[in-house]
């Protein structure tokens, strides 16, 4: 078996099956483990991190190094190093050989130095099956320079599908979003499409593909793109999910599409180089010329067993309100939790307190005790993103901005009173229409949220 495997090592030539693969890396990914913790605790007596060992983006490369290079961190960079390097040859080594058992190319062993793309490529190469093709058919096949990059194999023109697409759209989703500063039309609806239809027509390029097959390849190739999107730190886990309805049937639509060319393969070709054009040029004309976000409007209500005038001054501010029991409060959305209010009447200044901070919000119409307003002066973030990283998003910067809220009291029969909660606010996502749907319902939950804690105190006493 180690005779076997030091020949392995010797040469570049031959091919290995996944199942040597899975169980190579595995022996020696578990060596490189107790070699990183032996240098890092033993040698440099530092703390070992896991986290710091997965995770390792081209930001927290650079960072240490960029600042200040001192000679230590010289030392200890140069030593992690040399113990990688052993560890590399390997894993290259053996990489190139199963793309080469799968009739993959063999230049996609050059992701196996891209962060978090490697575990990617690694993870499908122990489940890639081995290919065998007879040479003429191969020649067939890889006649033109595209179709020697291609894999021949249903399962390698997949993986290439998701490499493409994802090498493309999470550097423009980079770009667009934090360069740009834009989250509108290109992000959600052509990145989407773009994903769909270049990987599906890359899966379809050298054999025809059931319609089913494209859309699953089209689906998973999204899925491949927001894990990307999410290890590189770009956005967190609930705002994918947010942007998933519009996403989905854009990437399917993208995959049906490159089914219904891959009979000609010309067409496809001419498609997705129009799509690689369009992207950036749509993205540049809606940075150019964004839309004018409207003034929405959200308003509550709730009736209390109270008079007007027991329920007013739980309204111009109120105690902690208990932690919340709602779902959608547990994954890192801002949530109300107490009043507070410096001054009396018109110019006073309220806070309402949020997890994420405080809503500063100077009193503009105070008529005691009917009608509370006020203009935002300063808000919070509208979230902590669920992300293994910290992170902060430009969408958390002034992209959901609340503008005015009122709170109005109408007395009603039996000495009850019907509070209203109202939020005006303008969102800077597209399309409006449909991120209104969101914050409609979270903006709801909030005023709902405080108009029953509101109802509590007052009806108690």
């Amino acid at each position: 078996m180690f005779k076997q495997l030091w020949h392995r090592l010797r040469t570049w030539k031959g091919r290995v099956g996944p199942k040597e693969y899975l169980y190579v890396g595995l022996f020696f990914g578990v060596v490189k483990v107790l070699c990183d913790y032996a240098t890092v605790t033993v040698l440099f007596q530092r703390q070992w991190s896991w986290l710091a060992f997965l995770t390792s983006r081209f930001s927290l490369l650079a960072r240490p190094y960029a600042a200040s290079i001192t000679p230590a961190s010289r030392e200890q960079f140069l030593v992690m190093a040399l113990v990688a390097a052993p560890f590399m040859y390997i894993g290259v080594l053996y990489t190139v050989k199963r793309l080469r058992d799968a009739c993959a190319p063999t230049w996609l062993a050059t992701l196996f130095f891209v962060p978090f793309v490697k575990f990617i490529l690694i993870g499908l190469l122990c489940f890639l099956p081995s290919v065998e093709i007879g040479s003429e058919e191969v020649e067939e096949r890889r006649a033109t320079w595209l179709g020697k990059i291609i894999p021949t194999s249903t399962f390698g023109s997949a993986v290439l599908g998701f490499l493409v697409a994802g090498l493309i759209s999470v550097p423009a989703a980079y770009l667009i979003t934090e360069y740009l500063g834009d989250y509108g039309w290109t992000l959600f609806l052509g990145l989407p499409f773009f994903c769909g239809f270049s990987s599906a027509a890359i899966y379809c390029y050298h054999a025809p593909r059931s319609s089913k097959q494209c859309l699953l390849v089209a689906l998973a190739s999204l899925g491949v793109v927001s894990l990307l999107v999410l290890m590189f730190a770009i956005e967190g886990v609930i705002c994918l999910l947010m942007a998933a309805p519009l996403a989905i049937p854009m990437a399917l639509i993208g995959g049906k599409l490159a089914h219904v060319l891959q009979r000609d393969r010309n067409e496809s070709v001419l498609a997705f180089g129009l799509l690689l054009f369009a992207l950036p040029s749509f993205a540049g004309i809606e940075h150019a010329r964004p839309a004018e976000p409207h003034l929405l409007k959200v308003t509550s209500a709730a009736e209390i067993q109270a008079p007007p005038e027991k329920v007013w001054k739980n309204v111009v501010s109120f105690s902690e309100l208990p932690p919340p029991s709602e779902a959608i409060f547990k994954t890192g959305l801002a949530y109300p939790l107490r009043a507070e209010i410096q001054g009396h009447g018109v110019g006073a200044e309220r806070h309402c307190v949020f997890s994420t901070g405080a809503f500063v919000e100077p009193i503009t119409v105070w008529n005691e005790p009917t009608l509370l307003r006020f203009d935002v002066a300063r808000e919070p973030p509208p979230m902590i993103e669920l992300s293994p990283f910290k992170i902060h998003p430009r969408h958390l910067d002034h992209y959901f901005a609340a503008t005015q809220g009122e709170f109005r009291l109408t007395a009603l029969p039996d000495g009850r009173t019907r509070l209203e909660g109202t939020t005006w606010y303008r969102l800077r996502f597209m399309p409006e229409a449909y991120w209104e749907l969101w914050s409609e319902l979270i903006v709801h939950r909030i005023h709902m949220r405080v108009l029953n804690h509101i109802k509590d105190l007052a009806e108690k006493g």
